[in-house]
């Protein structure tokens, strides 16, 4: 079995340190602290740039909930055209309706701006009320993948959720367990799940290399990175499976 990891990329170094480290594919996002939106226009061109491994961009257009304006769906499509003329291998995309249902509608027109790039569907999945429907949803609209971590905060918590999603998936359409994914748990969470794709932030934070800080205006400058070592240590973990 060959398995497969995704890996967050909210700079360009960290993009460059996933692919060194062996991921397979790179989700390019900005705003961690939002939990990941729509990265610029030239990160994307650069990434598109430098990296060879699949860089599928987030199509989100602000933090917060998962229900979309019709201006900020204009935004999003607009979006998942620039990702495709960029040359991005897909886009990483979620919009429900108020209810908690997919909103179907909207999410089918930004697969079909794609074509041919793949699309995943994000983890606005575990803000859904009822997690099967919303699976049979999102194949019938085109999804090649679900990134979830089993309606809870993270893998570990949501893991029965996740072994019930890939039996009832029954290869239709992939489900990538995120949030929490180490090497510490990557072991136990493929053999229970019998998932073959798993995402990672492989997370870490880096001191400012500034010489001078205005101690006065009390910030932390730290930034947030990538763990190549990590990184490496889940895919020799899984390879070795």
């Amino acid at each position: 079995m060959k398995f497969k990891l995704e890996v967050i990329g909210f700079t360009i170094e960290s993009c460059l340190i996933a692919q060194a480290a062996g991921a397979v594919r790179i989700e390019l996002c900005d705003n961690p602290s939002e939990g990941g939106t729509t990265p610029s226009y030239g990160f994307i061109k650069a990434a598109r740039e430098k990296l060879t491994i699949e860089l599928y961009p987030i199509i989100r257009p602000r933090g917060g909930d998962f229900l979309y304006s019709e201006t900020e769906f204009e935004i999003m499509k607009a979006d998942v055209q620039l990702c495709k003329d960029l040359g991005c291998n897909g886009v990483v995309i979620g919009i429900l309706l108020a209810d908690g249902r997919v909103d179907k509608d909207r999410c089918k027109q930004l697969v079909d701006i794609a074509y041919p790039m793949g699309v995943t569907f994000h983890r606005a999945f575990d803000r859904t009320i009822d997690p099967f429907k919303a699976l049979e949803d999102i194949i019938a609209i085109g999804c090649e993948r679900i990134l979830t971590s089993g309606q809870k905060p993270s893998v570990n918590e949501g893991m029965q959720l996740l072994i019930d999603l890939v039996q009832q998936a029954n290869e239709r359409i992939i489900i990538m367990p995120g949030s929490g994914v180490r090497a510490e748990n990557i072991l136990a969470l493929a053999n229970k799940t019998n998932a073959i794709e798993f995402h990672t932030s492989a997370r870490i934070y880096t001191d400012s290399k500034m010489e001078f800080i205005n101690e006065n205006m009390n910030e932390q400058l730290a930034s947030v990175a990538t763990d190549g070592n990590e990184i490496k240590k889940i895919i020799e973990l899984l390879e070795n499976n």
